[in-house]
């Protein structure tokens, strides 16, 4: 059956490797788990799945192969998360318990879809619903001794057998838009660590060996802490038609932040020119000097640009083409420079990159770039942090 799981794994295309098979096959034989499906699932996720990103299309690939989830439901929709508030904390007499029956596997498959077509709000403590706190097979927090739980932890009963299709980690998806906590799965790829500092953080073996040396005598070893050595520039598009993506670009500065001990970062709209900004609100009293960001920061320093790159051709090709102000120079010429100098550079753009051959001026700045511009999903960022570690 595990060879099945197995080709079943990689038909799904989950990088699964015979070593990793094996690990799991050798875990089965020394007992590491209970007999039990759920403690399988999540063995075989550690043994098998080696990047979070592919959580999600591991739980949709078991699900299929042991319980035929896709072909017995057939359909995607979300549960609204107000179906299982607990609302009452209910008791369950004996002679409510002995009258639920199980329905078996198929039954169990089929009543759900008939209840996810036919329920259009909350139900908590009935025997039919999906809810919470009764007696219906579907829901939490209740009784029945078979169904699927949805939304929550498990009350204790061990009953349930079906958890894993609710899909905790189906927002890892490379297609779809963007959290922060996504983000900073994306991010941590670009990592060049070194110790730095003061000596504050545990040298486990190097403590081993000098006790060992020492007699017996503990001799604690210390070493700097780990930090991210790697330095960030962002140069962030702000107002226009950016200000639909506001939320998702507040969301990669926000995990940017978090990620790299080494971030500037600079404002600029539509195209950059020769100012750029710190303070929108001051934007027009505090300007820096786009030459000045060019000496203050070496090559070395990673280059992200932010925006959708939606604008007229003549922004990025004329001088005098910017909509706020009279530039002498192309913003072309500005983004040519700029790319020179941080010769590991690539642009963010929050915009469906499906519209993009639609838009002259991102076709533009993307051969500005060197084709290094990247959507905004975590596929396209995984990619450009990808590139600029090189």
């Amino acid at each position: 059956m595990l060879i099945d799981f197995f080709f079943h794994l990689r038909a799904a295309r989950l990088p699964v490797s015979i070593k990793e098979h094996l690990t799991l096959l050798e875990a089965l034989r020394r007992g590491v788990i209970a007999p039990s499906i759920d403690e399988f699932y999540f063995l075989a996720r550690a043994t098998l799945v080696k990047d979070e990103a592919l959580f999600d299309k591991f739980d949709r690939a078991f699900g299929e192969y042991f319980s035929g989830v896709r072909t017995a439901l057939g359909f995607e929709r979300e549960i609204p998360a107000e179906w299982f508030k607990k609302t009452l904390e209910r008791e369950f007499t004996p002679e409510e318990l002995a009258a639920l029956e199980k329905l078996g596997f198929d039954k169990l498959m089929e009543e759900f879809r008939k209840r996810l077509e036919e329920q259009d709000g909350a139900h908590h403590g009935g025997n039919k619903w999906i809810g919470g706190g009764g007696t219906s097979p579907f829901g939490r927090g209740g009784r029945h001794p078979e169904g699927i739980r949805i939304g929550g932890p498990s009350k204790g009963n061990k009953s349930a057998v079906k958890v894993w299709e609710t899909r905790a980690y189906r927002d890892y998806d490379g297609e779809v838009e963007l959290g922060t906590r996504n983000i900073k799965i994306a991010l941590r790829r670009l990592r060049r660590f070194a110790r730095q500092g003061a000596k504050l953080e545990l040298d486990l073996p190097e403590t081993i060996t000098s006790t060992a040396r020492n007699a017996g005598w503990l001799d604690i070893k210390m070493v700097p802490e780990r930090h991210n050595t790697v330095k960030v520039l962002m140069l962030l598009d702000v107002g226009g038609t950016m200000d639909e993506h506001i939320k998702r670009v507040e969301d990669l500065f926000s995990a940017a932040k978090s990620e790299f001990k080494h971030l500037e970062f600079y404002y600029f709209h539509n195209c950059v020119y020769e100012v750029v900004w710190r303070n929108n609100r001051r934007r027009f009293a505090e300007k820096l000097d786009t030459w000045e960001v060019v000496r203050k920061f070496n090559p070395d320093w990673r280059l992200v640009f932010v925006g959708d790159a939606t604008m007229s051709p003549y922004e990025i090709l004329q001088p005098g083409g910017s909509v706020g102000h009279n530039n002498a120079e192309a913003g072309a010429v500005w983004l040519q420079r700029l790319a020179a100098h941080f010769p590991r550079h690539a642009w963010i753009n929050p915009e469906p990159e499906g519209l993009w051959p639609y838009r002259q001026s991102v076709s533009l700045i993307g051969q500005l770039m060197g084709g290094r511009m990247f959507p905004l999903t975590l596929d396209g960022l995984t990619r450009a942090m990808r590139h600029l570690s090189k």
